[in-house]
């Protein structure tokens, strides 16, 4: 069969997998790499690692196609989303890349908000100003160290780092991964003088932005590959997991629900909403992915049993494993009556993201009374989290994108309790994508497009698998859909409270992580969680 090999560069592992015209998945393989902490607040990756692990992933893939007599037509490449790496002239990386979870430049992103520039350049970009976006990242370089923004001769992220390795093209960037830096203007298709001039760069200074399907040539000798095999640039995770989920038809949505998650919804054309909740990135020059990420998914589950069930043991259950544990919590947690009984839980434990992008929000529990137990506190974090998904899709019906499905996928999607919690929040039906690898399927998806194999990005949809999908109680939407104003009244008014907090209280040290999370489960391995948790695609 003739196959094409997506490579996706994730926050903590890169996936690869072989996919043909027909959507299934022939081969795959995986390389996982520690996420660095080095201080309260950072998040840094080795760019080495970064490399290292496309490459291998894409030779191990590459000798299982061969090994299966199937031709490799071209490779795809997804990358994840506002990672920063200084750069030299030829492409090399100075020192660590900083990624989308770091959040060292929250007093860079409270300026601009101050200075009231905020929404004109979320309108340009379509990236909310936050200081998860390279934007506030050169700022925040250029407030304590100005010499290196000043000196440094390129400015990157994961797809530069990955192109770099692979292809001895010029300095390129996808108009996806662009378009999520908060500094091109996905209007008029140019780095946004406003933004540079903000951050203290150069246009010169970032790649050369070129459309999504673009064709160059892989390196010779790569994986073993035949000279001159071509190689697509690609887009953006989030976008690309769209599209390997087959939700890129007018009504239909996606929603990823790993440690982190988000809602995301493709239209024809760059739309920034006016209220700001909503990120607006590329698919392809004629499709663009609107929506919202949230930080806190199923992290908050994990960390629900480290902090309430230490020492929890079911009866036969002597040395479970967590993933086994935060199962058995979720079934517990099925006990507990929709709304928790009056409990209502602001699930931030990592910030948040959509709809408010707002810097420094802290998680709480509302209404705690003695009566409360475990299988209580856990189920109202379940319910935080997929309101806080309803918030974005009420941005979405404000905006008059009708959603009437939603395809999910993540490692949450296997709990019972979280799918039938999330159907009556939005007050959709949800089904389940049968694509554990769906980020790195969309850029296969992608690739075939590229090549002329796959004309019509909305075929994606025929061929995706998906399970019979959960309708929402309609007694339990009802009632989710009286709690949500609450959710953002309760998340307002307590963040002038959460900053005299950060005042009196001492950053905690954060341990560097040695472990991994499984970009397609959302469970964790190895030394252990890392302060951002799993990435889902934004």
């Amino acid at each position: 069969m003739d196959v094409v090999i997506g490579i996706d560069t994730g926050t903590t592992a890169t996936k690869a997998i072989a996919a043909g015209a027909d959507g299934r998945l022939r081969a795959h393989a995986s390389v996982h790499y520690p996420l660095s902490v080095p201080a309260p607040g950072r998040a840094e990756l080795d760019p080495r690692h970064l490399v290292d692990a496309a490459v291998k992933a894409l030779t191990d893939v590459a000798a299982a196609c061969r090994a299966q007599d199937d031709r490799v037509v071209a490779v795809s490449l997804s990358a994840f989303l506002h990672g920063l790496v200084p750069m030299d002239a030829s492409g090399a990386p100075l020192g660590p890349l900083i990624t989308w979870a770091d959040g060292r430049a929250g007093a860079q992103c409270d300026e601009i908000i101050a200075s009231g520039r905020a929404k004109g350049l979320h309108a340009r970009t379509g990236t909310p100003v936050h200081p998860m976006s390279p934007l506030t990242k050169l700022a925040w370089w250029r407030a304590n160290d100005p010499s290196v923004l000043r000196e440094t001769p390129r400015w990157g992220g994961v797809k530069e780092l990955v192109l770099a390795a692979l292809t001895d093209e010029p300095f390129l960037l996808d108009l996806s991964v662009a378009s999520g830096t908060g500094l091109y203007d996905i209007h008029a298709r140019r780095w946004d003088p406003e933004a540079l001039e903000i951050a203290g760069a150069d246009a010169g200074q970032f790649a050369q932005v070129v459309p999504t399907t673009t064709i160059l040539k892989l390196k010779p000798g790569l994986g073993g590959l035949p000279e001159g095999t071509p190689l697509i640039i690609g887009a953006a995770d989030g976008p690309l997991a769209n599209l390997g989920v087959g939700a890129t038809p007018a009504g239909v949505a996606a929603v990823s629900l790993g440690t982190s998650g988000a809602l995301r919804t493709v239209v024809d054309r760059p739309t920034v909403d006016a209220d700001g909740r909503l990120f607006c990135y590329a698919l392809t020059e004629d499709r663009w992915v609107v929506g919202g990420a949230v930080n806190n998914a199923g992290s908050v589950v994990r960390w629900a049993g480290q902090s309430f069930a230490s020492g929890f043991e079911r009866p036969g259950a002597e040395g479970e494993d967590a993933d086994e544990r935060d199962a058995a919590l979720l079934m517990e947690a099925q006990g507990a009556p929709p709304g928790s009984d009056g409990l209502l839980c602001l699930p931030y434990l990592l910030g948040e993201r959509a709809p408010w992008w707002r810097a420094g929000m802290r998680g709480a529990y509302l209404g705690l009374r003695r009566e409360h137990g475990r299988a209580h506190l856990v189920r109202a974090a379940v319910e935080g989290v997929c309101q806080q998904l309803a918030l974005v899709r009420d941005s979405f019906a404000a905006e008059g994108f009708e959603v009437t499905e939603v395809r999910a996928t993540g490692g949450s999607t296997a709990s019972e309790l979280w799918v039938g919690v999330l159907a009556a929040a939005l007050g959709l039906p949800v089904a389940i994508a049968d694509t554990p690898e769906g980020t790195a399927l969309g850029a296969c998806l992608l690739g075939l497009h590229a090549l002329g194999e796959l004309p019509d990005l909305d075929h994606a949809a025929a061929l995706i698998a998906i399970g019979e999908p959960t309708r929402p109680d309609p007694a339990n939407a009802a009632l989710y859909a009286k709690l949500r104003p609450l959710i953002e009244k309760a998340a307002m008014s307590t963040m002038d409270i959460v900053r005299e907090l950060d005042r009196l209280a001492p950053p905690v040290e954060t341990p560097v992580t040695t472990g991994h999370t499984d970009d397609a489960t959302g469970r964790v391995s190895g030394g252990g969680e890392s302060a951002s948790g799993r990435k889902e695609p934004a």
